[in-house]
Formats: structure tokens, C-alpha cells, sequence
């Protein structure tokens, strides 16, 4: 299905073999709908997509109950045959990744190419699970009593809560559950009351690939609504994780709620991210990786570049490079490929966006490229805005703040790295980071224990973006969580240590004597 500026529900549906998107909670092969209506209106054009319904306390209670059941049976699959049905639910999302993926750009506003590559995220994540579920492994020690054997394994938690954001409506959640599936876990998702169709469009996939291996419902389920919602997954001790992504403030709260019961949290929450640019940098490369990060999505990535750290002694060269970059961005339908820059998620990000601007100048800053609400044809959603510029300090209050719209503070820096790490460090988020530069030591001085904080430090590449292949998140008020890679899958389940003795006597640990 090739993409164009035009889009029809019906179309998109039938191409994912979904016959509507009308209810908002789901266990699998039911659904339910008794809550009140939540709309889903595109920031496209401000049409009305779809309407979906709160869950309701009673419906989440009859989720949790049959996610409860369901992981008794799941859970003792053994995690290659788990790792077969994400295998098949990955192979739906190659052959339904167009469709999906239109969605994505339509009911969040990014470009066709970012849905697309979101939906590639799914498919990627799809591919480590399937690896990893022959891989879920423990160590083995050596006891200090002989004839005894001492090893460590892991299990499933139970039911892992996942909370998304609007910016990935898809990715996030496939990041967690594929994980958390191999692992032996279930799953309930509450996504974005933002971006709700996407959230429905994947829990239908998924529950496909599980009725045709019939499996028992319950497995991946599905909640939809505002922060009562959340609340209820936040404050039910069945759930024993909670992954949540979104603001610090909603992260704090997640956090204080789940950690009054003893539960567990994995956090992806704001960003500051910083590219510094020394004067050894590659212009070009540098253009590039700052533009496509303060831009793409709108700026509206957790990872997206929000100042630029310069040198003093190529400021105005770098300066000017970006700024008659920005002269050549195109804004307007993210359906149309042509564009680089589709629109904000709603008018209260617009709001956000204007009011950083206006305080932006009122600190002292200098805008260098205008922003601005753009109005006429092909913006009738009020949600389109020029991206902007401005020369700033790093101690200012509206820089030290995340606004989650396309607006690059450019800061200049002299000394050396190190001063440049003072000022990137110097904010109270750490998840992505970078430096431009084609000297060693300073590569190498980023990277070191005394360089960059954050969770994510790269060289001679942006902020934006990330592979699967490596474990996602930050530190400080990004909220110290793990997702996607590496060994990330550890907080999907609970570690145990095990000791065995195969002898005929019991002797003590410590050298202990307890003679009967």
C-alpha cells in the first residue's frame, strides 16, 4: 500500500484485517467498551479518526484477573516455543508494516518514513526476542561446602504493566512485550490516550497470533484512557513491573506509587540532549546529525537534540551552516514524503512550543530563526510550527526544561572538552549525548568515566535515534531504566539463587557448627 497525503480509516483497516477500532479494552479474543468515549483526532488535518473508550474499573479488574490465569499456562511454555510465537508475530509485522505504519504517521504526526521506521523498531526488537529466548541464562559458582553445586537462575515476574508514550505509540511497547513474552511474562498496555488506534491496531495483531496457536487470552492485553488508568495499574500490587515512558513529572509519580508497594519500575522519561561540537568537528556531519535530531518528529523524540554546544572559535561558522540548512526544511502533511517536518501532537504542545519562545527571549536569548504557528491550506489542524533557533546560556531556566517541540538552543563554549562537558552535564535530565570531533582524546575524554552522564554517549553521530541491539535509557531525571538490548530483559524476570547438596552430611556455610 504506497502512501499518500490522502488517508482513509476504512482503507488502513482492511489492509490490516481489522474490522474496527471501536472499543478500548481488550484481554485478546474479547473486548469491551462500557467506559466513556475518548477521541482520537489526527494533528494531521484535525479530523477525527476513530472514538475508543475508557476502561472502565470493573473491565481492568476483569483484565488483570485474566492475565493472571493466562501467565499460570504461558509461564510454563518452555522460552524457545515462546520465542516461536513472537517469531510469528514479528512475520505479521512484516507483512502488515505499510498499513501499520501509515497509521502510526497519521494518528501521531510523524513522517511516513519515521511511522515506517518505527514499525522496523517492532520488527528489529521481534528478531533480538526470538534470539533471546534461547538464551535466558544463569551462572554457575563454586561452593565453598564440598559436594555442593551453587547457580543462579531467572524467572518470569508475572503481569508486566507498560505505560507509553505518544511519540513511539508503537515501538515503546514492542520493546517491553517481546522482551517480557520470551521471558514468560503477560502483558497490559496502556497506551497514550493520545494516540490510542495504534494501541488497538496491535493488540488485535498480536491477539491473532495467539488465537491461532491457541493460546489462552490474557497473554497481551489492553487499557485505554487517561491517568485514572494508569493509576490503576501503578497502585495493584498483581503487577509486579511497571515500564512506563513519558514526562519526569508523570515518571515521579509512577515511581513514588509502585515503590510504596515494593514493586518495580523501569522509567524512560525526559531528555536534554546536547551535541557538543569541537573545533575539530566535521561540519557536514555535524549539520546533519543537529538537524535531522532538533527536528525530526517535530522534536518531539526523547532523544531529540536540544542545544547545540559549540567552540567559540567555529561558532559562527557552525551557526551559519545550520541556520541556512533550516532555510531548506519542509513542513506540512507527513503523508507526503517531500516534507521533513510534520506536525506537533495536539495545540497544548503548541501552546508549550510558543511559551518556551516568548520565554526563551524574555531570559535574554536571541532567536536566529523564527518560530511560529503556520496557518492556511494543509495546516488547518493548528498544529504546524516552524522550527526554531535561538542563541542561549545553559543556565537559563526554559534551557534547563525540556519543551517537546522543534527548538535548538545554540550555546557557546571555550576552553577545552572539558568545559563543554560542564555545560552538557549541566542539566538535571542524562539520556542522550554526543560530540563532533575528529580528535581522539577528546572522543576519548566523552566517553571516560569524568565525560558525558548520560545513558547514551555517541561520537560523530547525533543524539536521534538508536538500535535495538544496545540497551535504551538515561540517568538523572531520565529515570535510570533499561530498555530494548543488551541484558535488558534481567528486569523482566526475578533472580534466584540456587544451592544443591548431593552429599549424605549437611555442613554449614561459614564453617558453622551445629552438632545435634
Amino acid at each position: 500500500m504506497a502512501a499518500s497525503t490522502a488517508f482513509n480509516i476504512q482503507e488502513v483497516l482492511s489492509a490490516l484485517e481489522i474490522d474496527s477500532l471501536n472499543h478500548g479494552t481488550s484481554t485478546g479474543r474479547k473486548t469491551y467498551g462500557a467506559g466513556e468515549e475518548l477521541a482520537s483526532n489526527s494533528p494531521v488535518d484535525g479530523k477525527l479518526i476513530a472514538k475508543v473508550t475508557h476502561t472502565t474499573p470493573q473491565e481492568y479488574e476483569t483484565v488483570v484477573q485474566t492475565a493472571t490465569k493466562a501467565f499460570k499456562t504461558w509461564r510454563l511454555m518452555p522460552a524457545p516455543q515462546r520465542g516461536e510465537i513472537v517469531r510469528q508475530f514479528n512475520e505479521e509485522l512484516r507483512r502488515l508494516k505499510e498499513p501499520l505504519g501509515k497509521l502510526v504517521s497519521y494518528e501521531m504526526g510523524k513522517s511516513y518514513q519515521e511511522g515506517l521506521g518505527e514499525v522496523q523498531e517492532m520488527i528489529d526488537i521481534c528478531d533480538f526476542a526470538v534470539g533471546l529466548s534461547r538464551q535466558l541464562h544463569g551462572l554457575t559458582m563454586h561452593s565453598e561446602r564440598p559436594g555442593h553445586r551453587m547457580y543462579e537462575q531467572y524467572h518470569p515476574l508475572g503481569i508486566v504493566g507498560i505505560i507509553s508514550a505518544f511519540n513511539f505509540p508503537v515501538a515503546v511497547w514492542s520493546w517491553n512485550t517481546a522482551l517480557a513474552w520470551v521471558c514468560g511474562d503477560v502483558c497490559i498496555w496502556k497506551p497514550s490516550e493520545k494516540t490510542p488506534l495504534t494501541g488497538i491496531a496491535c493488540q488485535k495483531i498480536a491477539a491473532r497470533v495467539f488465537a491461532q496457536n491457541n493460546l489462552p487470552e490474557g497473554i497481551s492485553c489492553l487499557v485505554n484512557g487517561d491517568f485514572r488508568v494508569g493509576e490503576m495499574m501503578t497502585k495493584d500490587e498483581r503487577v509486579p513491573l511497571v515500564s512506563a515512558t513519558g514526562s519526569t513529572r508523570m515518571g515521579k509519580e509512577v515511581a513514588k506509587t509502585v515503590a510504596g508497594r515494593l514493586g518495580k519500575t523501569l522509567l524512560e522519561l525526559g531528555g536534554n540532549n546536547a551535541i557538543i561540537v569541537t573545533p575539530d568537528a566535521d561540519i557536514k556531519m555535524t549539520v546533519i546529525g543537529a538537524v535531522f535530531g532538533a527536528v525530526g518528529t517535530c522534536g518531539q523524540r526523547c532523544t531529540s537534540t536540544r542545544r547545540l554546544i559549540i567552540h567559540e572559535s567555529i561558532y559562527d561558522t557552525v551557526k551559519d551552516a545550520v541556520v541556512d540548512a533550516y532555510k531548506q526544511l519542509r513542513i506540512g502533511n507527513p503523508l507526503d514524503e517531500n516534507n521533513h517536518v510534520g506536525p506537533l501532537i495536539d495545540t497544548d504542545a503548541v501552546k508549550m512550543y510558543s511559551d518556551a519562545l516568548q520565554k526563551v527571549q524574555q531570559e535574554g536569548g536571541n532567536i536566529i530563526v523564527p518560530g511560529g504557528v503556520l496557518e492556511g491550506e494543509g495546516y488547518e489542524s493548528g498544529c504546524y510550527v516552524k522550527p526554531a533557533i535561538a542563541e542561549a546560556k545553559n543556565e537559563y531556566d526554559i534551557v534547563q526544561h525540556e519543551t517537546f517541540a522543534p527548538i535548538l538552543y545554540l550555546i557557546k563554549y571555550n576552553g577545552d572538552v572539558d568545559d563543554a562537558l560542564a555545560l552538557q552535564n549541566g542539566v538535571r535530565q542524562g539520556l542522550s549525548s554526543a560530540i563532533m570531533t575528529n580528535n581522539l582524546r577528546e572522543a576519548e575524554r566523552f566517553l571516560s568515566v569524568a565525560g558525558s552522564d548520560c545513558g547514551i554517549a555517541n561520537v560523530n553521530i547525533g543524539t536521534s535515534g538508536a538500535e535495538i541491539g544496545g540497551a535504551f535509557g538515561g540517568e538523572k531525571e531520565t529515570g535510570g531504566g533499561r530498555e530494548s538490548g543488551s541484558d535488558a530483559w534481567k528486569i523482566y524476570m526475578r533472580r534466584q539463587t540456587n544451592t544443591i547438596n548431593y552429599t549424605t552430611e549437611l555442613p554449614l556455610a561459614q564453617g558453622i557448627k551445629f552438632d545435634l
